[in-house]
This record gives C-alpha cells, structure tokens and sequence, in this order.
C-alpha cells in the first residue's frame, strides 16, 4: 500500500489493519503528516500541525501492539481538532487575536475522549474568529481554500476540518456546528458532517454550559467512519450538564448493511425560508430517486418553519453577547466585522425579545414534531449555494433575490439547529463546475441511529468514498 493510499483508507478499515499488525499507527502517522506538508500549504487546512506531540503518540500506540494491550476503537487513527477545540500543549487561538499565542493546559473533553479512544491527533484546522461564519478565514491564519477549486471557499465554520478530510491529510475531523458548521464545509468539500442532538456529544470547557445551540461532532469521509468516531466521543459526563447516556453500539450497528424499505421521507426542497440555486435544487431533488429506489416512500413535504429565521437570528445575538461583549471595549478593532454586529445587536435584545423568540421557538417546535409522526426523515439541499469566491464573505443574492442577512443564506441547516434534530449533510453530485453538493438528511427527535442508517444506504448505493480533488 502507498503512502497516498494509506492516506485515504477509510478509518474503518485502518483501525482494523493496525489491529491485525498489517500497518502500525506510526506508518500511517508519517504518511499523513508527508501528505500535510506536501498539501497544506496552499490549501491552509491545517493552522498549527502538532508534529512532534503526534508521531510520540504513534510511537507509543506502535508499541502497544507488540504488548498485546486493549485497544481503543480508534487505535492509531488519525485525526485532526478544531481550533476553536482545546487542546493541551498545541496553540488554541479560536481564530482571533485575542487568543493568537494560548496554548492550553489541558485537553477538552471531546479529546479526552478521542485519546482515550486511541486516535492521534495531528494538529488544529482553521476556523472563522470564535466560529461565527460559514467561509472560512481569520486574521490569525488567513483564508482557507476549496480542496476542489482553491479561488473558492470551502465553507465554515469547521472548515479546515473539511479541506483535510478531502484531501487525505487525516481520516477524521473534530468539529463543531451551531448553524451549519459541520453540515455546509462538509457539503462544500464533498465529506460527511454530522450535527447530532445538545447533548449527545458533551461539550467541556463551555463558556455556556446550559446552551443548547453549538455541538461539537465528527467529521469523515465515510459515513461507518462518521459512526464510529461518533460512538467514541458521546455519553454523559458531569461536566457537561446536558449530556446523556446513550448506546454509543447503535451507532455503529446502523451502518452495517442498512435497509430504508417503507420509510417516509419528505422532500423539503427550500423549506420555504431561502431560494436555493437552481442546479444545487436539481442535483438534491434527483437524489431522491436513489430513496425510492431503496425502497422509500417519498413526498414533497415540510413542516411550517416561516419562524426559524426570527429564532435563529436572535438566539444567536444573544448568544455571541453572552459570551464576547466583554472583549468589544478593547478588541473591537482587531475582531471580524459580521462577529462585532452580531454582538452589538445582542446587546440590543430586551426580556420581552427572548421570550417572544422562546415562545415562537416552542411553537415551532409543536409543529416540527407533529411532522415527524407523518415522516421519518426529510432530505433538503446542504446549502442554498455551491462554493462561492474565497473573497465574499457571504452570498449577497441567490437567483437574483439579495439576502439580507448573512446568515440567511444558511438557513436550510440553522432550521434545524434551533429545533435541535440531528442532521447530517452526505455528498449527493456535482455541478457542472466539478464542484461537490451536499444533501442534508434530518431525522427525528434523538435517532442519530435512524439517520446514520439512512445516510449509509444512500451511500451504499451511491458511492463516493473513490472521490477525490484535483490535489
């Protein structure tokens, strides 16, 4: 096996390789970490690779082998960290200023969990300031660029995680999501991003600790390696006060040889809260052909979101007050513009405006539930938009309708973030351009089992995992 092939073998069939002492962890972390140097450069995925601190840990996880020791599900597999993700001993900036030289003390829990697990984590992908954006770029690190077509962008916010899965420099990225920033660089970068329930994965250090907006979740090329990075990382833990236990082994066991006969699944199109562009709707809407062809019923179908926008537009205000208002008196001049608006109208929002948004939140929520009694899932485009220019931050028109915001082009994921249903976003075509479309698959209330089974099939019978960019 080559070192680029190495590279690219799914994380499935690499921690069984290493369990059967056909390749050990130290073989692969130094083929992956050629490729980083070989790739990165242009493309800006990775913002601090942890060399040193990675090949240690490949050498230790190497000799485990030899001593018969019980391995971990993620034994020697690569993975690579966020940089908004804590990481002990390797620089932690957020993205910001503010943070360009903090190198952690200690690891959050999410590594804790995928060292425990056995993985080797590379390093820190790039991220927008604190998260907040879907086109990735910072004043730390700068850009980072589309693996398919580097003038675009690869998405946000979990966007070096993206950049890296695609190009085989790591077979599993940790991320997180609050409107779309696992889902829509994954959709951009042709990989797989599961948002998955508040809760599941539990969330230590947190500024906000009883927030249920931002999860943190894996990323991967397949969608048995989504399951299985998943399984490794949820459950409960005291520190994080909304976790819940959970049978991680569901995970894993819905990927395996998975079935749809007689499921429901609606079309949701645009959901009625966003145009969508014309060749992103046609490439999703024929995707639903494979669901019929595995044996689904399907509809045109989705429930009355018209107050998703009003709901996500100010809980995310008051959200990025609550946690950054503080750093505005000294950092304002150095801190992303789109970042200092969403604090400044959080800080304009009264009781009367939260309570109004919680009611109408649970409304929605009433009607979203009720949908689900009819459907098993409903299948939407990823994003509104292929790739657009690394420059634009934002998509100011979609078929010549301008948006006003610039989290409304990101509203086919933000739905479902604020009625808090897992959704995962699959590589479903191309455009003409050759660039990668995402298909997003929600399910209902807590069944990330359901749509890891959904999102399987569908992979199974259309796969992608041979894919790769022009890099």
């Amino acid at each position: 096996m080559t070192d680029t092939e190495l590279c690219f073998t799914p994380a499935t069939a690499l921690a069984a390789l290493i369990r059967r002492r056909k390749v050990s962890p130290l073989e692969v972390t130094r083929a992956v970490l050629a490729r980083i140097e070989k790739v990165n450069p242009p493309l800006n995925a990775y913002c601090t690779v942890a060399a040193e601190q990675a090949l240690e840990a490949a050498r230790r996880a190497t000799a485990a082998l030899t001593r018969r020791a019980t391995l971990g599900p993620l034994h020697g597999v690569p993975v690579s960290i966020k940089d908004l993700t804590f990481t002990k001993g390797i620089r932690t900036t957020e993205g910001s200023k503010i943070f360009e030289h903090r190198v952690p003390d200690h690891d959050a829990l999410v590594v804790e969990r995928l060292k425990a697990a056995g993985a080797i984590v590379l390093g820190k992908t790039n991220t927008p300031e604190f998260g907040a954006g879907a086109n990735t770029f910072n004043a730390v690190f700068g850009a980072t660029r589309n693996p398919w077509n580097p003038a675009l962008t690869c998405g946000g916010s979990t966007g070096g995680g993206g950049v890296a899965l695609a190009t085989g420099m790591g077979q599993l990225a940790q991320g997180s999501d609050l409107g779309g920033s696992l889902r829509i660089p994954a959709a951009f970068c042709g990989v797989v991003g599961f948002r998955t329930s508040p809760g599941l994965v539990p969330v230590w250090p947190a500024g906000l600790a009883w927030e249920p907006w931002s999860v943190q979740g894996p990323m991967a090329r397949t969608v048995a390696d989504t399951a299985l990075m998943l399984a490794a990382i949820a459950g409960p833990d005291p520190r994080a006060p909304l976790s819940y236990a959970v049978d991680s082994r569901a995970f894993t066991g819905a990927v395996r040889a998975p079935t749809l006969k007689s499921r429901r699944v609606a079309w949701g199109g645009d959901l009625g809260v966003t145009p969508v562009d014309h060749e992103v709707l046609a490439i999703c809407h024929g995707a639903m052909g494979v669901f019929r062809a595995l044996g689904c019923r399907v509809a045109d179908a989705h429930p009355d979101l018209s107050d998703a926008r009003e709901v996500a537009l100010v809980s995310r205000g008051a959200s990025v007050a609550a946690r950054y208002a503080d750093k505005l008196p000294t950092w304002r001049g150095v801190m992303q513009e789109n970042l200092v608006k969403n604090i400044e109208y959080g800080l304009t929002l009264t009781a009367s405006d939260l309570g109004r948004v919680e009611r109408r939140r649970t409304e929605l929520w009433a009607r979203v539930r009720e949908f689900f009694t009819r459907y098993d899932f409903i299948v939407t485009p990823t994003t509104a938009v292929p790739p657009f220019p690394v420059e634009t931050i934002y998509p100011t028109e979609i078929n010549g309708k301008p948006m006003t915001h610039y989290i409304e082009w990101a509203l086919l994921t933000y739905c479902f973030t604020v009625v808090g249903l897992p959704a995962i976003s699959i590589p479903c075509g191309f455009t003409k351009a050759g660039l990668p479309v995402g298909l997003q698959i929600v399910g209902r209330w807590r069944d990330e089992a359901g749509v890891l089974r959904a999102a399987a099939a569908f992979e199974a019978a259309r796969p992608w995992a041979h894919l790769r960019p022009p890099v």
